[in-house]
């Protein structure tokens, strides 16, 4: 083949760039860096057809170098890639990986964590839950139908016994608690996983219990409208959970209302009878779910049972992983003048502009549980409310979630003081950033003081000395988030706390990356 052949084919490998993809090396919020990629430029190092046949071999030797060192990226790449594959083998192997590739710092109080998510992935490799039996009815006598409801029959699919002992995961905030349970859920055996046998869920346990809800009142009036209004339908509710996934990882479980808590022991009880294995996360002890709750007594034998069937590990370590993350964005705007109005109206129409669906409509209604909630103005993913429009009404955590979960980016302006005369709208709005939180929202906040102050007051304390350390750890300005007389129980200041540490979170620009990545396929561009 003539020479000048030899170096235009030179010239075009050495030009043609050696593309890496990106390299994924978690699931779900365990995400790094995607690699770069390698290229080779040609222009330095090939010479014209009439260059000397010394610098011809020169060039010739250095488009080979060039090839060689770019087949040896690909095969290094290829092998991150196959360690990385491998490193979902188990909790241990995954978490070893994360360590060692920098995307988690090591903490040996962690590690001796992950040894126990371990352990139920080990009991997990070879349990077989059993196929799902059929619920029989069981009527009651003549007289008894008119003080009893009607009553259901079903086999365990699996001795109580058999069944692998769960885990409940409790610490404050910034333990991990969210990391750890999403390592567990990525890194299940087969039988468990995406698309198999007997599948999972990861869920909040806020919206699992909505779920619960729905589930119970569509079946209620199914049987009413069949003339069985007392049929107890708790076990086909959870028949139906169980078929959904024999692994259920609940995040952020708490008890803060009569209904949950009269539930709770009768769900477990059949989910448990059906073959499911439970992990919660939790900012409680289980002695210390439902504290001071009205009629907390009937809810002793579910903290029993708790304690029966799960490995219960206390999380904390000294270490608050939220305080990593210190730089912050601007996303919180204050006082409440022109000045903040303007700039509130400014991000609104540039995102809205950005957005892949731009039409800013007014008015829009979202149907939820067969009535509408109706969003003030928004474009397809950006909404815009007032705290009047989002607290002044009568909202539930179930509307909160349908906001959060329809619009990734959420704007929310005029938030006032907040006194004992609002005690119920700071109820809500805690509840709408928990919401937030869960879905990972991008939030933008016009408010009247400061937003870690709006729940303060002017002189006195509601605070004991454990609290306001906590704030202080979280690396907030107690004299800025001051005190307050709002909330008077426990779980409500614990409420409080974990409401201030969420917002500080939420402005970080860590906050925002998360933000971009569980939202990548829907969320305008930044402007």
């Amino acid at each position: 083949m003539p020479t000048r052949h030899i170096l235009a084919r030179a010239a075009r490998r050495a030009a043609t760039p050696i593309a890496v993809r990106p390299l994924a090396l978690s699931a779900a919020s365990l995400r790094a860096s995607a690699l770069g990629s390698a290229s080779a430029s040609a222009s330095s190092s090939i010479t014209s057809v009439n260059s000397t046949p010394s610098r011809t071999r020169r060039c010739l030797h250095t488009t080979v170098q060039e090839n060689e060192e770019g087949a040896q990226s690909a095969a290094e790449m290829k092998v991150k890639k196959a360690e990385a594959a491998a490193s979902f083998q188990d909790p241990y192997t995954r978490y070893t990986y994360l360590v060692n590739t920098g995307v988690l710092r090591p903490d040996e109080h962690q590690k001796g964590i992950i040894k126990k998510l371990n352990r139920l992935y080990d009991d997990l490799v070879d349990y077989d839950p059993g196929t799902i039996p059929p619920i029989e009815s069981v009527e009651p006598s003549f007289f008894g139908k008119f003080f009893t409801k009607t009553t259901t029959d079903y086999k365990p699919t699996v001795a109580r016994d058999d069944v692998p002992k769960g885990l409940y995961l409790y610490g404050s905030v910034g333990t991990g608690k969210t990391m750890l349970m999403d390592l567990f859920h990525s890194t299940l055996p087969r039988q468990f996983g995406p698309g198999s046998k007997y599948g999972s869920k990861r869920i909040h346990f806020h919206s699992f219990m909505i779920e619960v809800l729905q589930r119970q009142h569509k079946l209620k009036a199914q049987y009413a409208a069949e003339g069985d209004e007392k049929r107890d339908v708790m076990p086909e509710v959870a028949r139906s959970i169980a078929e959904d996934g024999r692994v259920l990882c609940f995040d952020e479980f708490q008890v803060t209302d009569i209904v949950t808590a009269m539930l709770l022991r009768s769900l477990l009880e059949r989910l448990t009878d059906f073959g499911v294995v439970i992990v919660i996360t939790s900012n409680r002890h289980p002695d210390d779910l439902y504290i001071n709750g009205i009629q907390r007594e009937s809810f002793i034998p579910a903290i029993d049972l708790i304690k029966e069937t799960f490995q219960v590990v206390d999380l904390d370590s000294g270490t608050d992983y939220r305080k990593i993350p210190r730089t912050l964005t601007k996303v919180y705007y204050s006082p409440l003048n022109e000045e903040t109005s303007t700039e509130m109206d400014k991000l609104f129409h540039g995102l809205a502009s950005a957005d892949p669906d731009p039409e800013i409509k007014l008015g829009r209604k979202l149907p939820l549980w067969g009535r509408e909630l109706t969003v003030p103005e928004s474009s397809g993913h950006v909404a815009r409310f007032s705290f009047d429009d989002l607290c002044n009404h009568p909202l539930s955590a179930a509307d909160y979630l349908e906001i959060t979960g329809t619009f990734p980016t959420v704007f929310v302006e005029d938030v006032p003081k907040l006194t004992l005369s609002e005690r119920d709208q700071a109820r809500r709005f805690i509840t709408f950033i928990d919401a937030c939180y869960e879905n990972k929202t991008k939030l933008f906040i016009s408010s009247a003081k400061p937003i870690y102050s709006i729940f303060s007051d002017e002189g006195g304390s509601a605070f004991d000395d454990d609290q306001i350390k906590h704030m202080s750890d979280l690396g907030i300005n107690t004299d800025v988030v001051g005190s307050s007389s709002l909330f008077s129980g426990d779980e409500e200041l614990f409420a409080f706390a974990r409401c201030v540490s969420r917002l500080t979170q939420m402005a970080t620009k860590e906050w925002a990356d998360e933000n971009a990545l569980a939202h990548r396929d829907s969320t305008p561009k930044d402007v």
